[in-house]
């Protein structure tokens, strides 16, 4: 009696799926997609309509051949992910099964008893539209990338760097552009300073009353001018507005906005974000996570419903259908949310249990009350001027969806207002202190990856399932860098009148400073510009977008997915033909200008090492001269001024002085900067100028890294065996020295391990060694058989010689020995 097969993706589905299914079920895994185009081909015929040619991954084939013999006899359920990745995923394994048409085609959104039971109870056949425009991306990003990168490999120089590591995307290109278009408008922001006034009052009962001016003054004589009109001014309540308001919640989560989220309120990246929401699917926890919807099933709401009215009272429940806004959301899919909401707690980790927390209570939140808010406004008349001044306060009236969660916001510095004291019009009040402060304009802010998901998705590039891969792509190229960067300092003046004295205050202040953003690399700077200059259409965001609404016709069954591919093609291969064959490249170097004492030419340039000043050229008689720049410096922006400040001023190696009898210096070495003194390195704080460490910072630097217990590694023990012991902590983690041999201590503490610990670890590391000796010469110690890693071997001195295969290494003569080390 023949069987139910069941195919999912991965085995953790497979393993909640087949909980749910009797024993009449066997349900395997086929680890992801089992067939692709060829790795190092194209694979694409171009000439006959595109077809492609895919193959089962090597990795995979054990898997087919698996799944094969469970599928003969068996009735076939491929029960692969309800999208375009997962059609494909189960058209790929009725192709490489020799399945007929007829094979059972299931989908659910979530893996529980109910879902999985109706999907049994309806299946379809496979939807050959979305395999096709999952076939249709595919094919047109192998064409692209295929076609594009060994333009680059020939186009664009990089002073020694791999050119064969560049490679040139769709969707990936784009983002990239987005940071770097991002970049320079950050460079090229001037910062435009301005005085801001703000006011301190105390009204009734010692309460104070905060009151800003709306508007800044443009120069500092504005600003002092009307402290000057307010020392002998009379300030009194000249409005009182009572504005009630609401807030609505926000919707469920889609991918994306769970991606935002999740970066801002438990600092995830897109990439953990989506595998930490896969496992919670698999485990039957969460719906699918890949989804452009807002939608929530009746059944869902209504068990929502139950939940807040347990909970918290019929006066907190507000149901909602929220419209998805994007044109392609498919609305019988749902938002992201627990498969029950009455489970308030779910996960295998900590980070599971925190992004169910955060998807329970973002889904749980949207079916809540508005919050009820009263805003208060008071005007503040000054006597002696026209302007007024404005105090702000609100309070809650009634929390509604507030009590369970807010979302937030990528706006760092939004403040929400506190309440305001007791006050009524025409109330006078008694000035504490007023100041203006110098604040200076801000360039935009750099991407977050949750931005760069919000910005892509905005501009309508990528679907939910490309967002992270994308990401990633682009960290792996080096073309973007996800890291924190320090701020820099910068003075402000203040002016501060109390008691009819105005006091002038210089201070400074930190801006600039970054955390996990994302900043674009001189190779990934080179690469898009090359690019927007030859393939301006490849890289244009509205025509992306245009090919993801093409990809959704084909989807849909309104466009074939060749003449597409077509439409595209035949255009952008006559552009690659044209730039392959123009003598236009780009390069590592951008000519600066002309050092004035020598007259030589300055470039900046981008080597195998990092970004560095290159004074002259190599067919000057003199030799040119080369000068570091700091890690990270960007050299498509290097000016003319910043060159010769770095020409000019000190360079590395460079010496502080002296310390304990011992130069001090600093530099920069392959793992950042460093202080050298008598023979020992210290590295500098994350993000520290080597430049602006002095004398006193580097002592300071010294005593600290030395009083850290791990610097004092390696440390010597007593002699064993009368040879010398050290203990220490390398590349490949906490070792014994022993006779001039290292020996691994995985899991020991090597600054608190103990002389008797070190003496057995070192026993048994003699005992193997003697372990491995298959025979010895009395007559020559340097010859020796030993049994290796890879079988037996001959050793003569410091040589490893193989034996053949003929021989038996326990009846090897000396002579023999050495007469295989000489051929």
């Amino acid at each position: 009696m023949s069987k139910n097969l069941v195919i999912v993706e991965s085995p953790a589905k497979a393993k909640t799926i087949e909980g749910y299914l009797g024993k009449d079920f066997i349900v395997k895994s086929s680890f992801g997609h089992i067939r692709d185009l060829p790795e190092k081909q194209l694979g694409v015929d171009v000439e006959k309509n595109y077809e492609p040619t895919y193959e089962v991954s090597s990795d995979k084939k054990k898997v087919v051949s698996e799944l094969k013999k469970l599928a003969k006899g068996n009735i076939v359920w491929l029960a692969t992910d309800d999208d375009r990745e997962g059609e494909a995923i189960s058209w790929h394994l009725k192709e490489a099964l020799g399945l007929d048409d007829g094979v059972k085609r299931i989908v659910f959104r979530e893996i529980t008893k109910n879902a999985i039971s109706k999907a049994i109870e309806n299946p379809r056949g496979i939807d050959i539209d979305l395999v096709n425009a999952q076939q249709a991306r595919r094919v047109l990003d192998r064409l692209v990338g295929f076609e594009l990168s060994p333009v680059l490999w020939k186009k664009i120089r990089l002073g020694g760097a791999d050119r064969k590591n560049l490679s040139a995307g769709r969707v990936q290109s784009v983002a990239v552009r987005i940071i770097v278009e991002r970049e320079r408008e950050i460079e090229n922001h001037e910062a435009v300073s301005s005085f801001k006034v703000s006011a301190l009052f105390e009204v009734e009962k010692g309460k104070i009353l905060k009151a800003e001016l709306p508007k800044n003054f443009e120069t500092e004589k504005e600003a002092v001018a009307f402290l000057e009109d307010c020392k002998q001014a009379s300030f009194n309540i000249n409005n009182l507005e009572v504005k009630p308001s609401k807030r609505k919640p926000a919707a469920p989560f889609t991918t994306s906005t769970l991606q935002q989220e999740a970066s801002r309120k438990l600092s995830f990246s897109v990439a953990q974000t989506m595998q930490v929401a896969q496992r919670l699917y698999e485990s039957g926890k969460i719906t699918y996570m890949r989804t452009d919807s807002t939608n929530l099933s009746q059944e869902a709401i209504a068990s929502a419903s139950d939940q807040i009215r347990t909970a918290y009272g019929d006066e907190y429940l507000q149901t909602r259908q929220y419209k998805t806004k994007s044109e392609s959301a498919q609305e019988a899919h749902e938002a992201i949310r627990p498969t029950n909401f009455s489970e308030l707690e779910a996960g295998a980790d900590r980070n599971q249990k925190r992004l169910y927390e955060l998807i329970w209570k973002r889904a749980i939140a949207s079916q809540m009350s508005d919050a009820q808010i009263e805003r208060t406004i008071a005007k503040i008349g000054i006597s002696t001027r026209e302007e007024e001044l404005t105090a702000t306060g609100e309070v809650i009236k009634f929390d509604g969806f507030l009590k369970v969660y807010l979302e937030s916001t990528d706006d760092e510095d939004e403040e929400n207002s506190g309440m305001l004291p007791p006050l009524h019009v025409g109330q006078i009040l008694d000035l504490q202190s007023m100041k203006t402060t110098e604040r200076f304009s801000r360039p935009p802010a750099r991407f977050t990856e949750a931005s760069l998901v919000k910005k892509l998705e905005e501009l309508g590039i990528g679907r939910p399932s490309t967002y992270a891969p994308t990401i990633s792509t682009v960290i792996k190229r080096n073309y973007i860098v996800k890291e924190d960067r320090p701020g820099q300092e910068r003075k402000f003046r203040e002016y501060i009148l109390s008691n009819a004295e105005i006091k002038e205050n210089h201070g400074t202040e930190t801006f600039g400073s970054e955390k996990a953003k994302l900043f674009p690399t001189n190779i990934g700077m080179i690469v898009n510009d090359y690019l927007v200059e030859n393939f301006d259409e490849v890289l244009d965001y509205k025509f992306t977008a245009k090919v993801e609404d093409e990809f959704d016709d084909v989807a849909e069954g309104k466009l074939p997915w060749q003449n597409m591919i077509n439409s595209f093609y035949q255009e952008f291969h006559q552009k690659v033909d044209k730039a392959a064959e123009s003598e236009a490249s780009s390069g590592n170097s951008y000519e600066l200008g002309i050092e004035p004492k020598s007259g030589k030419k300055i470039f900046a340039k981008i080597g195998k090492y990092g970004p560095y000043i290159q004074v002259g050229e190599s067919t000057d008689e003199d030799k040119p001269e080369f000068i570091s720049l700091k890690k990270g410096t960007l050299i498509a922006n290097v000016t003319l001024e910043e060159a010769m400040a770095v020409i000019n001023g000190p360079k590395l190696p460079l010496e502080l002085g002296i310390f304990e009898d011992q130069a001090l210096v600093v530099n920069e070495g392959r793992y950042g900067p460093y202080i050298l003194h008598n023979g020992k390195y210290y590295n500098l704080d994350k993000g520290e100028d080597p430049f602006a460490v002095n004398l006193e910072r580097a002592i300071e630097i010294i005593e600290t890294r030395r009083k850290d217990p791990a610097n004092a590694l390696p440390r010597d023990m007593a002699d064993y065996k009368g040879e010398a012991v050290q203990v220490g902590k390398g590349r490949f983690g906490p070792y014994i020295k022993y006779n001039g041999k290292f020996i691994n201590i995985k899991g020991e503490d090597p600054l608190t391990i103990e002389d008797d610990k070190v003496a057995e670890k070192i026993e048994e590391y003699l005992q193997k060694e003697k372990n491995k000796v298959i025979k010895t010469f009395p007559e020559n110690e340097s010859v020796q058989v030993l049994n290796g890693r890879y079988g037996p071997y001959i050793k003569i001195g410091k040589r490893n010689v193989k034996i053949p295969k003929d021989k038996k290494p326990e009846e090897l003569t000396l002579e023999e020995c050495l007469k295989l080390g000489e051929s």
